[in-house]
């Protein structure tokens, strides 16, 4: 394996330029050239190629966002658009690719290594940590800090005016975000997809802390909830319970910016430097993930269809600890 190419893929996390640097200096250290692709499978189906050098990464490794840019490629959807992308790799003599993404990254690269066999490895990098096949994710633990220091801020003003705040961070599908940011803003309750809501259910633990003195609250809101996001629980709280002045604060994209942490640094200099040496070896159509501290190789297939439990033991845990 001579020459490889890589590419960032859905959503931005903090934490993929360093795993960038790590892919094109351990590619490097190979004797292999590196390309890089912009704008994930959007540019490999337009040919948007550059050569990576070791001087080309400096100086990223604290930066978020991704400096290959990223896009939700809907021509890769289609085997026209994965034909042109395959016929581009053969035109700049690729002989390997490390796909950095998520979900829906994974789920293309497994269709295209299927259709034209391109041996492919993928790093996950999603800041919603939902990946089956590693325990953490790029991006996560920033993502996680970044809503905890907002969290902190909050609860000064909600404290100062004795309000209780809901909260909305990012979750579609996943609550992990909210849960890790909610123990460690010491919220006094979390709201996740994974599990049901009870309006009648949060209005007892806020009644409980209000005869327990508290003039304030957080509660924290991941967007899929099946009760709503943050505005739309407020107002079922506001409707049966009116002792607090509520207020709403939607988190938004702060959570994908921001220079990543050391843990999310390390994370991606780690999987950066793994998945080139597993397309070294012949590997391909694995995740390369960290369970327990260890390398691991996960296929794409199982990597996207197995479901990543969220710790209920947590959740019951941060309730205890904030009541």
């Amino acid at each position: 394996m001579k020459r490889i190419a890589l590419l960032t893929s859905g959503g931005d996390a903090p934490g993929m330029n360093a795993c960038i640097r790590a892919v094109v200096r351990t590619g490097i250290h190979l004797d292999m050239e590196v390309s890089g692709i912009l704008n994930g499978y959007n540019g490999m189906i337009h040919g948007d190629f550059v050569p990576l050098k070791s001087d080309s990464v400096s100086n990223i490794i604290q930066r978020g966002g991704t400096i290959l840019r990223t896009a939700r490629s809907m021509e890769f959807f289609d085997r026209e658009g994965r034909e042109k992308a395959f016929k581009n790799l053969q035109k700049n003599k690729i002989d390997g690719l490390v796909v950095i993404g998520g979900n829906g990254t994974f789920t293309g690269a497994r269709i295209f290594i299927e259709e034209f066999g391109t041996p492919m490895v993928g790093i996950p990098g999603t800041i919603d940590n939902d990946l089956f096949g590693t325990d953490y994710t790029i991006g996560y633990d920033t993502a996680v800090n970044t809503v905890m220091e907002a969290v902190d801020k909050i609860r000064d003003t909600a404290d100062s005016h004795s309000r209780l705040f809901f909260v909305e961070v990012m979750g579609r599908d996943a609550g992990f975000i909210a849960l890790r940011s909610g123990i460690a803003a010491g919220a006094e309750d979390i709201l996740v997809p994974e599990t049901h809501t009870s309006i009648d259910e949060l209005i007892q633990i806020l009644e409980h802390g209000f005869r327990k003195n508290k003039k304030s609250g957080i509660i924290i809101v991941a967007e899929g909830d099946d009760a709503g996001g943050a505005l739309e629980v407020a107002a079922k709280v506001k409707e049966k319970y009116q002792f607090y002045d509520t207020r709403v604060t939607i988190l938004g994209h702060i959570q994908r910016g921001g220079s990543p942490t050391a843990n999310d640094r390390i994370l991606a200099g780690t999987l950066g430097y793994a998945a080139v040496n597993a397309l070294a070896e012949g590997e391909t159509g694995v995740m390369i993930g960290v369970i327990n501290k260890n390398i691991t190789y996960t296929p794409f297939e199982k990597a996207i269809k197995h479901h990543k439990n969220i710790r209920s033991d947590l959740l019951k845990m941060a309730r205890i600890l904030s009541s």
